[in-house]
């Protein structure tokens, strides 16, 4: 019984919604939504097809919500990025590793 009402609770079922950060053979972590602890869980207290990255909702995968979190993260990455300026080429002059010398 407690494996059953922990599996609703993580799953989103107290209204709240989780994120599914890891996958493995028998359990899975999620997030809560808005932050919080991460928490391991039994993996088939998850619907089926879930996959990392996923939101749960209500035991049901959110798509709409999982698709608007993507975008949100997308654009805050496109916040964070730093342009190259013009005539900046990266690639050259770049030899192999840059930790070389501590390596040997």
């Amino acid at each position: 019984m407690m494996l059953g009402a922990l599996g609703v609770m993580a799953c989103g079922g107290a209204g709240g919604a989780v994120q599914v950060e890891v996958l493995e053979d028998e359990v899975a972590q999620v997030v809560p939504v808005g932050g919080g602890k991460a928490r391991t869980v039994p993996r088939s207290t998850l619907p089926p097809g879930a996959r990392e990255g996923d939101v749960v909702r209500d035991g049901r995968l959110d798509a709409e919500l999982g698709a608007r979190l993507a975008r949100e993260v997308a654009e805050w990455r496109a916040r964070l990025a730093v342009p190259v300026p013009d005539g900046l080429d990266l690639d050259s002059g770049a030899s192999g590793s840059l930790t070389a010398d501590k390596e040997q």
